[in-house]
């Protein structure tokens, strides 16, 4: 299975372009697509990640995200690449979650508030995604964002991006039941997402959209998922 990747390279430049955070906005092709946006941070900063996609809100740059995307996977690496690792906090925990993982109410990555929670089988549900990094060190890192379910074995071995990923997406956007309904999708795999507490002259310069396939075959296999989500249930297609 091929992963389609759309990425963007932000670097420093000269003042006049100045900007304390990015607001990204798009729609995964397919299921198995990944975005990946790259930073790099010349002293330490407390970086702040926002997904806006599944619930809707207003990002960053002051734009309305409408409710409706699919429910985001978001993580954090250092470096980039293959070679890129998953960061972790102080107890191991990566930084990375999505709605279908155990790992979605701790530590409190969940994004709504700001972003909202849409009445889904009778209940608010949050789905979009809230990452704060305390004294991120001077270096170059990517931002990770797909569909919740299709997830890099990294966030279960605390590994590298170059491992690839698990999918149980059945190939649909936002494959789970919550609340016991069908999760709605009505904007077909949208995203949004900010990345904030960026230093005064960093910008994006974008590159092609697509740039190839996976490094290596994709991997198939039960990574990160167990049995105890909430409200929850995987593998079956809308």
């Amino acid at each position: 299975m091929n992963r389609l990747l759309m990425i963007s390279v932000i670097v420093l430049v000269p003042a006049g372009l100045q900007a304390d955070f990015l607001s990204f906005t798009g729609t995964l092709p397919s299921s198995t697509a990944v975005v990946e946006k790259t930073f790099t941070l010349s002293s330490a900063a407390t970086i702040g990640l926002q997904t806006w996609g599944f619930g809707g809100g207003t990002n960053a740059a002051g734009t309305l995200i409408l409710p409706g995307g699919t429910d985001p996977f978001l993580a954090i690496f250092s470096g980039t690449g293959a070679s890129a690792t998953i960061l972790t906090d102080g107890a191991s925990n990566p930084f990375g979650t999505s709605l279908d993982l155990s790992n979605y109410g701790n530590p409190n990555f969940v994004g709504c508030p700001p972003a909202g929670a849409p009445t889904i089988g009778g209940s608010p549900q949050c789905g979009d995604i809230t990452m704060t990094l305390p004294s991120l060190a001077a270096g170059t890192y990517t931002v990770v964002l797909s569909d919740g379910q299709y997830t890099p074995f990294a966030v279960g071995d605390l590994g590298t991006l170059g491992e690839g990923f698990s999918d149980f997406t059945a190939g649909a956007f936002c494959n789970v039941l919550i609340n016991g309904v069908d999760c709605p999708d009505p904007l077909g795999g949208a995203y949004a997402f900010d990345i904030t507490g960026l230093p005064s002259g960093v910008a994006t310069v974008p590159e092609p959209a697509f740039s190839g396939t996976l490094l290596g075959t994709v991997l198939l296999g039960l990574v990160f998922i167990t049995s105890s989500l909430r409200r929850k249930k995987r593998g079956e297609t809308k």
